[in-house]
């Protein structure tokens, strides 16, 4: 198990990918560092970026390495990012193969059944809201079907239609089409973020693993409709990487966005916080200004959101939880979802709320091995990221079928699945393909499902 040391430091774990010129690329700071474990008294020192974690020498003799590029620190950035992007663009088209298969067996799948492909993809449920909201603005609500409900579009979070209606001001598409083009870039901006976080904590190979196992979940077909998932994981990446490279203005930014994307983009604000805080606790000193302010811009976005729902409905501290209450939506820690599995029957229940109990089932088994890894255990920045996603999607009382794409956005427990295929990669290359493949099919299909057939909202 891990110790508490191991639970909220950034940056430990980490190696670095493999491959000619893969080692040298230049950092935000002025030069990347190479392999090797970083010493506990060594990380997480004051100096440097700003209190970011002090990376090992290329010796692995643990020595923090002074900058090798005389650049600027933009330009450098820039250069990682390019190279970064580079060697993510096998993954990445990897990725939109796959995603876009995904698409084209629902448009078939409407072929075949005189349904419209129109609309399976661009306003399935909830996209409908987000199209209401970037079209006409916040202030439309309508009753459920059970008395006792009553939907607002004010429990949707503003960045996702807000890019929409922004995007509308620019280029003269219908707004589904928009929608659908913000999902589909931002998605793609989350796998290259995921590849760049899993190829910094292990190598080139594994991030590429990583990245395919995402697009191969089997609740992944919300990456290819106007849905906020891939926002929000777009973010996410990108601001953890951030935090694994010592950039906390960058990484309180991403969490600010996020906590707008959607309601569990709190979690990457709680991985940020949480890591300044350890971080100041095993300095003894006042974080450096640049961790402060990663500190406080992190809980801006969701904060703000939630105390401007509270302000339009007279009630500043309670308002959005009353609008979430409106919806059937409450936290009760897990007890309602419990019961309903404690009653689950294979063969009676529907099969979206068999499979969502199983993958919810999985993804605590999967958390539960990253808690207990040793070898190569992930830095507690990403733990605490998954596991406040993990205690978000269990702990919320409604929505059963849903609670597989609220946890989307939880990539790294994928890491046990995608350490074990890469090495079985190296190992065994023909059974290890295989399999990946064997994973598409029963993917593709249940996503196809769930957009055509499934009675219950995606």
């Amino acid at each position: 198990m891990h110790d508490v040391s191991e639970l909220l430091e950034p940056g430990g774990g980490r190696t670095e990918p493999k491959g000619p010129g893969e080692g040298d690329g230049p950092r935000g700071d002025g030069g990347r560092q190479g392999e090797g474990e970083v010493p506990r008294s060594r990380r997480g020192t004051p100096g440097g970026r700003g209190g970011g974690p002090c990376l090992p020498a290329a010796t692995g003799g643990g020595a923090c390495v002074p900058p090798r590029s005389r650049r600027s620190p933009g330009s450098a950035a820039g250069s990682a990012l390019y190279s970064s992007f580079r060697r993510a663009a096998p993954a990445l088209a990897g990725f939109l193969a796959i995603r876009l298969a995904g698409s084209l067996l629902v448009v078939c799948a409407c072929l075949l059944t005189g349904d419209s492909p129109y609309e399976r993809l661009l306003r399935p449920w909830d996209a409908q809201w987000y199209e209401h909201i970037a079209a006409y603005g916040y202030g439309f609500a309508r009753h459920g079907k059970q008395p006792d409900l009553y939907y607002r579009d004010i429990a949707f979070f503003p960045l996702y239609p807000g890019l929409v209606r922004t995007l509308r001001l620019l280029i003269p598409f219908s707004v589904p089409v928009l929608a659908l083009a913000v999902s589909w870039g931002s998605a793609l901006l989350a796998a290259w973020g995921i590849h760049a976080v899993a190829e910094r904590l292990r190598d080139r190979r594994t991030a590429t693993v990583l990245v395919l196992l995402w697009a191969l979940l089997p609740h992944a077909i919300v990456l290819s409709v106007p849905y906020s998932e891939s926002l929000l994981t777009a973010c996410a990446a990108w601001g953890l990487w951030a935090l694994l490279d010592g950039r906390w203005v960058w990484a309180g930014t991403c969490a600010a966005l996020a906590g707008l994307a959607r309601p569990n983009g709190a979690a990457l604000a709680a991985a940020v916080i949480l890591a300044g805080l350890w971080l100041a606790w095993t300095t003894r000193a006042v974080p450096a200004p640049r961790v402060l302010a990663g500190m406080a811009l992190a809980p801006l976005g969701w904060c703000g959101y939630v105390l401007y729902v509270g302000w339009e409905r007279g009630d500043l501290l309670g308002g959005y939880f009353a609008v979430q209450r409106d919806w059937g939506s409450t936290f009760d820690f897990g007890q309602a979802m419990l019961r309903y599995t404690d009653h689950l029957a294979i063969g009676a229940s529907r099969p979206e709320r068999v499979v969502a109990v199983l993958l919810v089932s999985g993804a605590l088994l999967l958390f539960l091995v990253l808690l207990s890894e040793a070898r190569r255990p992930l830095p507690g920045a990403l733990l605490v990221y998954a596991g406040v996603l993990l205690l978000i999607a269990v702990g919320g009382s409604a929505y059963l079928s849903c609670k597989p794409r609220f946890l989307l956005p939880a990539f790294p427990l994928l890491f046990p699945l995608a350490d074990r295929l890469a090495a079985a990669l190296t190992a065994r290359p023909g059974r290890a393909l295989v399999l990946l493949a064997s994973l598409a099919g029963p993917a593709l299909l249940y996503g196809a499902y769930l957009v055509m057939a499934a009675p219950t909202a995606l």
